[in-house]
């Protein structure tokens, strides 16, 4: 089957089934929405239904207006993996073929396939453009697009500064607790429901020493000042009706997810070399996520929540290659320097997902060479020079480039293979080593060798 995209859905999701295995003439299909609820639909001949007929279901169930075709897709999600399906697929079929697809796109455990069962979820559709999305007026799609982005906040799959976190569970305590009231009350109520605002490891109380020592319980959580703070900043910009307010807060939550490089991405799983360390030069891999969406590629650390290399389009080359026994692997290719020289950096995402992550970029670039072309713009872009979305502008991304901000590239966390191409041949550039084995020179008369010294930008090829 040709899907769209993959990746890993989070584990604490409940197994739970969409479409009956058992192939009856007439069924309930159940939906999920992305608040959780679920939107039962009766089905003739379920076997044969496909997912543009579900859409259309699903559209008149919710009274949605006709954007939303656009706007929404259907999804087969599980802990195990997510795909978009397409609208000619038949999520029926696709169910029934859902051991297969774990086999070939995911590392689970032959234990785990079997007992692993999909849901049918409608949520946003990859391929919807931001700006379109910036013309959406109704109040249901915006709350749907809002429950989707918190809910990929509050599970770090964007990852976001504290800041941004704090000014986003702000809004989420307007739109969830009403407007800010000075008062104790207000401040239990946010308390209590800490983890329904902020990502989870902004809501651990420390329990230091010295709190011990005083006797006064558990500090207060990093976020949890700031989040207060920004709560009772949150202004009523005009009076009016509470749809129309809740309509603005969706909106903003929905523009300040937007200075998000990797909002609206497909999410895949797979690993990346460390740099080596040690006396022993020991590597070995991370686990990493990787988001994809029409503007680039990111890939985030799954660890630490942070972005480790961030690229669009125009700054890339890929590959993906996959022979016989060999692992298969997603080949990014970026412009960067070592010691100084520029050089040409590869980096090898490990994944099984390698290949629907391939096709990912490859039709995302097509879209751009359709809807978006620029004459005369060039990039690096392989196999077909595509020209791709115009990144922000200084005004829209001062923001998120705060000094150690988790959207910023870490390149010195990765292991890449470092080259030059000086029109003849490639060649390999070698690193050098961090320290010397010899801690004594010859002192008599100058000396002439020198050890190397450590430096951050080293890169382990």
């Amino acid at each position: 089957m040709d899907c769209s995209e993959g990746g890993p859905g989070p584990s604490e999701r409940s197994q739970r089934s969409s479409v009956s295995s058992v192939g009856a003439r007439a069924a309930d299909v159940l939906v999920y929405l992305m608040d959780d609820t679920v939107l039962p639909l009766a089905m003739e001949n379920v076997a044969s239904v496909t997912a543009q007929d579900l859409h259309r279901t699903i559209r008149e169930a919710l009274q949605l207006p006709d954007i939303a075709m656009e706007a929404f897709a259907l999804w087969l999600i599980s802990p195990l993996l997510e795909v978009q399906l397409k609208p000619k697929h038949q999520p029926y079929k696709v169910c029934r073929q859902w051991p297969d697809l774990l086999f070939r796109f995911t590392d689970a455990s032959e234990d785990d396939i079997v007992v692993d069962e999909p849901s049918l979820q409608f949520r946003r559709n990859v391929f919807f453009p931001k700006r379109k999305e910036l013309q959406v007026n109704n109040e249901d799609i915006l709350r749907l697009l809002y429950e989707e982005a918190k809910f990929n906040v509050l599970e770090v799959r964007y990852p976001c500064d504290v800041e941004d976190c704090e000014k986003l569970g702000a809004l989420v305590c307007r739109l969830e607790l009403g407007p800010y009231r000075q008062g104790q009350q207000t401040v239990c109520a946010v308390k209590e429901k800490l983890d329904s605002f902020l990502p989870a490891h902004l809501c651990k109380r420390s329990h230091g020493l010295f709190t011990a020592f005083r006797n006064r319980g558990p500090r207060l959580v990093s976020g949890e000042q700031g989040l207060l703070s920004a709560y009772q900043e949150v202004k009523e910009e005009v009076a009016g009706p509470e749809a129309e307010l809740l309509t603005r807060h969706y909106r903003a939550y929905l523009h300040k997810c937007h200075e998000l490089p990797y909002y609206g991405c497909a999410f895949f799983s797979g690993e990346v070399d460390k740099p080596a360390q040690g006396f022993l030069h020991r590597g070995g891999r991370k686990p990493v996520t990787v988001a994809i969406n029409l503007e680039g590629v990111h890939v985030i650390d799954l660890k630490e929540k942070h972005v480790l290399l961030g690229l669009r389009f125009q700054e890339l080359s890929w590959d993906y290659t996959c022979s016989g026994d060999d692992e298969p692997i997603l080949w990014l290719e970026f412009d960067g320097e070592s010691e100084g020289t520029p050089v040409n950096k590869l980096l090898k995402v490990y994944s099984k997902q390698a290949e629907l992550m391939s096709g990912l970029i490859e039709y995302c670039i097509e879209l751009s060479l359709a809807k978006e072309p620029v004459p005369g713009q060039e990039t690096k872009v392989s196999p077909t020079a595509v020209p791709g979305p115009q990144p922000p502008t200084t005004s829209q991304r001062h923001k998120l480039r705060r000094q150690s901000s988790v959207v910023c590239s870490r390149i010195q966390h990765l292991a890449t293979i470092d080259y030059v191409d000086d029109g003849k041949e490639i060649k390999r550039v070698k690193p050098k080593r961090t320290t010397s084995f010899f801690s004594r020179q010859l002192s008599l008369g100058p000396a002439t060798y020198a050890a190397v010294q450590p430096t951050d930008s080293l890169e382990q090829g």
